[in-house]
């Protein structure tokens, strides 16, 4: 069973600007929610017991949001108020939930995910990427799922427009195993249309496995000088590794661009 998850949480946010230069973009309000409360949400619902937060020095107020007892106690104190006292308790859960871990430098997501590594117990672990909300059907939960089925790793896949694969981590897809979930053979970091192999895109939900480690501890830098975690699993698969791509079900929004964002509060206030 998958029981832990991560989430790297220290980018700096630099295409929601000028809203990041003063608030972490992970607590900005999706509807009248924190946008990182659906990721954590949909991580409850898909079976997960602990998940380890990757911050930075920069974005402290992340931890603060949830280690802010004494503010919540005082108001309630004094106004009783049931809602606030709800908004409390849920805090409460999820703080009993999370562990920090720090990523000073930003160094990629490959980076990130190797703060963690004393931290994970078990052979496989999820992660999410909180720019990326997937809303109308538990994307994480069919990961795990089909996980439980394979005993493999998975990562989540879906079709984009030929024309923006320069965008996306693209997949080269080998032996179908069902109707929505391939093989993977191949990932590339942002190809040119020419080179892409596929419009299958990676998006930002992967369970991997534990021994990505072994191979981030010795992994250069790569595009942008950066660490990337689709470099480590193109060497797990070249060392026979077997990874899924699935087709999820749910609707995908990106809430990383200011224009995405936008989009997003807009669709879930529709919901």
């Amino acid at each position: 069973m998958i029981k832990q998850a991560i989430i790297p949480l220290a980018g700096l946010g630099t295409r929601l600007l000028p809203l990041t230069s003063v608030f972490a973009k992970e607590l900005l309000p999706i509807n009248g929610k924190p946008g990182i409360e659906y990721i954590l949400e949909e991580c409850i619902d898909a079976g997960i017991t602990e998940i380890i937060f990757i911050i930075s020095k920069k974005k402290q107020m992340i931890k603060n949001y949830f280690y802010n007892d004494n503010f919540y106690k005082k108001i309630i104190k004094k106004k009783k108020d049931p809602r606030i006292i709800k908004e409390y308790n849920k805090i409460i859960k999820y703080k009993k939930m999370i562990k920090f871990v720090y990523q000073n430098n930003p160094r990629g997501t490959g980076d990130a995910v190797l703060k963690t590594k004393k931290y994970i117990k078990d052979k496989f672990f999820l992660m999410l990427l909180p720019d990326d909300l997937i809303i109308n059907k538990n994307c994480s939960k069919s990961l795990v799922n089909i996980h439980n089925h394979y005993k493999t790793s998975v990562m989540a896949s879906m079709n984009v427009n030929k024309k923006t694969v320069s965008r996306w981590g693209i997949y080269k897809l080998g032996k179908k195993v069902d109707k929505k979930n391939y093989f993977i053979e191949d990932v590339i970091e942002k190809p040119s249309i020419k080179k892409a192999p596929s419009n299958k895109a990676v998006i930002g939900r992967y369970i991997l496995p534990k021994s990505i480690f072994s191979k981030l501890d010795k992994q250069k830098s790569g595009k942008g000088g950066e660490i990337h975690i689709t470099d480590a699993i193109q060497s797990l698969i070249k060392n026979n590794y077997k990874f899924i791509a699935h087709n999820f079900s749910g609707k995908y929004l990106d809430c990383g661009s200011m224009n995405g964002y936008i989009k997003s509060s807009l669709e879930i206030s529709k919901k």
